[in-house]
């Protein structure tokens, strides 16, 4: 048996898969964000999810096979590293694991372990993916800095545009009402108490105010389309870098996929980033991503220990997405 888990900014998912490609039992947490939540937090929330599969499927931590924890900002901070490899070891009791950054739980899930690369646009962003046995990343710098593209960075903006649009620098679009009603603002200033004071500035509650950009974008509102538009080319600027780390011949057709919230079904993002890519210099198939991330950690734990699972395990795990 495999456990894969795919920490986020926002949600941890769990998925616990046999060889023959079942679904033994999934669960659900809040954030693996140790920078947010701290060591402790992740460790507790880490701790309550295996506990929860385990109990869902019978069976004790001695009797997986390998585990892969894709946990949020592992391997950015050389200090924290150690702590975070030895979280598992308490939780399981053995050493039948790996840890590395979540980008590999979206990388392998939605494109099945093949060659490409895979993007994800969640609360933060980055791009990951492999070509011959090389691999390489691109964004995910944090968000002070980076993750352009992303829930937190479409957020930004959209409130930065809210300003201008209160201080008379930018028209006001559909944007500035929507702000407006959905926090409850008596004064444009009293953005700055729920952003600093309710949300205490915290990543993923702002994070999620980038729905308001989105909406907004729906609505018509062309200032807010274009923070969309400029997403979709960050992403896929992204995806570019990727592709020359990793030394793809130019003339080759490389497969790309997409996870995180920004890329649901409804999401007015998707289209600009095919747009985007398609008009790239180099090409690229842009695909729907065949598992959850946390399947893919599932697999990509399987991989890890030297047992992959099989077409038929595959074409089993894909039915269950």
């Amino acid at each position: 048996m495999f456990l894969g888990i795919d920490g986020g900014g926002t949600k941890t998912a769990f998925a616990l898969v046999d060889a023959g490609g079942a679904v033994l039992a999934r669960h659900e947490e809040s954030s693996a964000y140790y920078i947010e939540v701290g060591m402790d937090g992740a460790a507790a929330m880490l701790a309550r999810g295996c506990a929860a599969v385990f109990g869902a499927a019978g069976i004790a931590p001695g009797d997986l096979a390998f585990a892969f924890f894709g946990l949020p900002a592992y391997g950015e901070d050389r200090a924290a590293q150690a702590l975070l490899d030895a979280l598992p070891r308490a939780i399981l009791g053995h050493e039948r694991y790996l840890c590395g950054n979540d980008m590999v739980c979206s990388w392998s899930g939605s494109l099945a372990c093949a060659d490409g690369i895979s993007v994800i646009a969640g609360t933060g962003s980055m791009a990951y993916g492999e070509y011959a046995g090389r691999k390489a990343r691109a964004g995910g710098w944090g968000e002070l800095f980076s993750d352009e593209g992303s829930a937190h960075w479409i957020a930004r903006a959209g409130l930065a545009l809210f300003s201008r649009m209160s201080d008379g620098r930018a028209p006001r679009g559909p944007l500035y009402a929507l702000v407006r009603a959905r926090l409850a603002l008596q004064e444009d200033l009293d953005l700055c108490g729920v952003v600093y004071g309710e949300l205490n500035a915290e990543r993923s509650r702002v994070a999620a105010l980038a729905r308001l950009v989105t909406e907004a974008a729906t609505q018509g509102d062309l200032l807010a389309q274009a923070i969309v538009d400029r997403a979709a080319a960050e992403l896929a600027d992204m995806v570019d870098a990727v592709r020359t780390r990793l030394d793809v011949p130019a003339a080759a057709t490389l497969a790309v996929s997409h996870t995180g919230g920004l890329f649901g079904p409804e999401s007015p993002l998707r289209a600009p980033f095919a747009r985007t890519l398609a008009a790239r210099a180099r090409p690229y198939l842009l695909r729907e991503p065949l598992l959850a991330p946390s399947l893919g950690a599932a697999l990509y734990a399987a991989r890890t220990n030297g047992t992959p699972l099989d077409a038929a395990a595959l074409a089993r795990l894909g039915a269950a997405r």
